[in-house]
């Protein structure tokens, strides 16, 4: 079963918003599109910056955008760990943005209980990869006819997503996208299969590649994980040559300030040159 394309920031869903001006189209022939903000919200000026930067670069470089950013990082290493400021206050720097710049805003959601209240704010709910199999979670999600990004889990195969794809298609919802982010791959270590790409987008679904969390090494410093920036822009461009749909990517003002996977997160400054390659290769791809 094909996933027709959908739009996101169109207000449509359950506790339906104004849709936004700079609505952003998704499908399996869709364009390149990318899903990008800070990991966690640290506060409402440092969102702000990034999403008025990242709003500039994707214009420019012609991509839809959509921004993330989480209100709770409820499965960090440590518990002494930042999490965020919490529901209320993160759906209120959320609106904020998505009010100021007309754009499309993205979160994660850990519980059922927060679906609701995150839906009205929010176009687009994403299910982090360690609660890719939360049957409850999945279905709560979808019935409130908002898109659902579920990120495949570490310890999931591609194939395996079917299931995923399932339960939210018969709880409702066919707006749906897959993200990959690498799979385990040994203690503190993670690893790409392009090839999960194209399975996955054989389930009817488009995917969507995380670059950032792709180089992340989970645990591997103690109490935080490390990672490797450096080859974030490597990663993407090889996932778009690859077939993805969109981009996934985390930026900062300060990344070795970011309060949340700074090993991991790409300066703002590498975005446009980033994004401005993997379209040229995006078009390539497409011609063939």
């Amino acid at each position: 079963m094909k996933t027709d394309g959908f739009v996101i920031g169109d207000g449509a869903g359950q506790g339906s918003l104004k849709p936004v001006k700079k609505i952003v189209q998704v499908g399996l022939e869709g364009p390149l599109f990318v899903i990008a903000g800070p990991c966690v919200i640290e506060d409402e000026d440092i969102c702000r910056q990034i999403a008025e930067q990242l709003l500039r670069i994707t214009q420019k470089v012609g991509l839809g955008l959509v921004f993330k950013a989480s209100f709770d990082k409820a499965n960090r290493s440590s518990i002494s760990s930042f999490r965020g400021p919490g529901l209320e206050k993160g759906l209120a720097v959320l609106e904020s943005v998505r009010d100021e710049f007309d754009i499309p805003v993205m979160t994660d959601v850990h519980e059922t209980c927060q679906v609701q209240p995150v839906s009205e704010v929010v176009d687009c709910l994403q299910i982090p990869a360690f609660l890719c199999r939360q049957t409850d979670l999945l279905c709560a999600c979808a019935r409130t006819q908002k898109p659902v990004n579920v990120k495949k889990g570490q310890f999931v195969s591609p194939a395996e997503m079917k299931n995923v794809v399932e339960k939210l298609r018969l709880c409702g919802n066919d707006k749906i996208m897959l993200t990959e982010r690498g799979t385990f791959f040994g203690y503190n270590r993670l690893v790409n299969d392009m090839t999960a790409i194209s399975t996955m987008k054989a389930l009817g679904c488009p995917v969507v590649f995380d670059a950032t969390h792709s180089v992340q090494m989970p645990g591997g410093l103690g109490t935080e994980s490390a990672g490797n920036r450096r080859m974030v822009p490597v990663l993407a461009r090889s996932a778009v040559a690859a077939g993805t749909n969109g981009l996934f990517i985390e930026v900062h003002t300060e990344p070795d300030k970011a309060k949340s996977d700074a090993a991991c997160i790409m300066p703002i400054e590498w975005v446009a040159d980033t994004l401005r390659t993997c379209k040229e290769i995006f078009e390539i791809v497409c011609q063939k």
